[in-house]
């Protein structure tokens, strides 16, 4: 398979995308440089592009890795793929809630020692992934010993509490998706695009009508200029009810559920996107490309059948193979439908993003609440972005630059999941300060390591370069097997 014939920028896209959330959730501390932190509340940074992007790649992996079913018959479609959707985001949505209950005990109420406590965390982290490859059997064992680990800890008279279901956060960055993934989906197979995009514009203005009309009891004036006082975070506490929502805020969840309508949109987006990427192109032989579950841009039949190979228990579906996208010649499309389509993307990009900034002067963007303006400038730069990979990878060749961007996007569920998980270790984990005081694992690296060779704000970028790197790392060990975990 030669290098020319498969479409890398969306991998790349992905990748970026995903090693910038975990760049940004993981300073060493403070100060950190403005792009690496959210906007207090109202306006937009850097990092507030983050998460609509994902969003807009899951749409762009919706329409190539259902794009076969367009058309299809109502009746194949229920029995096939709908089963696919759902079970494919419970799954992600499960990841996302095994992420915070992992240990599935309470680290610093438990006065077992640390090195103990962490040993059965590890073993059940380790479970986790190997549940994730399918691996049934060493799973198995390993939640056996972590079993065994929390049974001896209170034999030995130590207390070890229990997880704390009634304080699980409901919603996240993973239960979101999860939501907007299933939504989109139903949404792309019966419909065309002018009723995407019709739905996302009622969408749109009827979120803006529900955030400024609706008054929010128990406050005299509602606004989003407010926390509290506006209808999503009011819903949230209502519904989701304090214990359940980011403990950060308390009033609010910045993944909640009204907020999650316009998100919904951001993900129909890159559906749109999706669609002028990989229409009229033409079906030459060997050209078929195909989208796994999480969006990974495959090739052909034969990349599809090494990649099975290599992973024997998780197999890319063969139905899951989309429109085609490469030219006889190896090539995406001629030179003028090539760019043609990143005309078309920068075009469109720029239009969104100046209807954002227009409709941010009315309602402002804000990614706590994905304000509809929010969802109109992240979608306008998502694709601009996009359409500079596209024309930089895809057209014209430029992909060593990108090759670790690559690694990331083949496993960005892994990526995020086992980083999240390890953040939450080296926070926990503790050893003594220099000044005979416990502090964390990750502060103590920062006092001893980063901060006498860096000022402040520059050793909290040193660590979080640091911990991506580190990752970059453990992510080629599985891209060097071409194992690609996937939901």
């Amino acid at each position: 398979m030669a290098d020319g014939e498969r479409l890398i920028s969306l991998d790349v896209f992905r990748g970026m995308t995903i090693a910038g959330m975990v760049l940004v959730n993981n300073p060493g501390g403070s100060p950190v440089y403005w792009p690496l932190e959210h906007a207090e509340w109202h306006g937009l940074t850097p990092t507030d592009w983050i998460f609509p992007f994902f969003l807009f790649i899951v749409g762009v992996s919706i329409s190539i890795a259902l794009g076969k079913r367009k058309g299809s018959d109502e009746r194949a479609i229920e029995r096939g793929v709908y089963g696919k959707i759902i079970s494919r985001s419970l799954l992600i949505y499960l990841c996302g809630a095994a992420m915070s209950i992992i240990p599935f005990f309470q680290f610093q109420a438990s006065d077992a020692p640390d090195s103990l406590k962490m040993l059965t965390w590890l073993a059940f982290a380790a479970a986790f992934l190997f549940l994730l490859l399918r691996n049934y059997k060493i799973a198995i064992a390993l939640v056996g010993v972590a079993i065994i680990g929390i049974v001896a800890m209170n034999l030995a008279g130590y207390n070890v509490v229990p997880y704390n279901f009634g304080t699980l956060r409901i919603m996240g960055v993973l239960q979101r998706i999860a939501v907007c993934y299933l939504v989109t989906s139903i949404i792309f197979l019966h419909t065309n695009w002018k009723q995407q995009v019709g739905i996302s514009l009622v969408l749109l203005f009827g979120y803006w009508l529900l955030m400024t009309v609706i008054p929010v009891p128990g406050c005299e004036v509602t606004t989003i200029n407010d926390k509290a006082c506006n209808l999503a975070a009011y819903l949230d506490r209502l519904i989701l009810t304090e214990n359940h929502i980011w403990r950060g805020s308390k009033v609010y969840d910045p993944e909640g559920i009204l907020s999650t309508i316009p998100a919904i949109v951001t993900t129909i987006s890159g559906v749109l996107a999706g669609r002028w990427i990989t229409k009229s192109s033409p079906p030459y032989e060997g050209g078929v490309a195909a989208a796994s579950a999480d969006g990974v841009v495959l090739s052909s039949a034969k990349e599809i059948t090494e990649v099975s190979d290599s992973t024997k228990n998780h197999p890319v579906p063969t139905e899951s193979v989309g429109p085609p996208l490469l030219s006889k010649e190896g090539s995406l499309l001629n030179d003028l439908t090539q760019l043609n389509k990143v005309s078309g993307l920068f075009g469109f990009g720029l239009v969104l993003l100046a209807l954002g900034l227009i409709w941010h002067s009315y309602f402002p963007m804000n990614k706590a609440l994905w304000t509809s303006s929010y969802v109109l400038a992240t979608s306008g730069l998502a694709l601009l972005v996009l359409g500079f990979c596209y024309w930089l990878i895809d057209i014209k060749g430029y992909r060593r630059w990108a090759w670790p961007f690559e690694v990331f996007g083949a496993n960005a569920l892994a990526l995020f999941v086992f980083s999240g998980i390890m953040a939450r270790m080296i926070s926990a984990y503790r050893v003594t300060g220099p000044e005979g005081t416990t502090i964390s694992i990750g502060r103590w690296i920062m006092q001893n390591i980063y901060s006498p060779i860096f000022n402040p704000i520059d050793a909290s970028l040193a660590f979080a370069i640091s911990f991506i790197l580190l990752w970059l790392f453990l992510m080629w060990l599985l891209y060097r097997k071409r194992i690609y975990i996937k939901v």
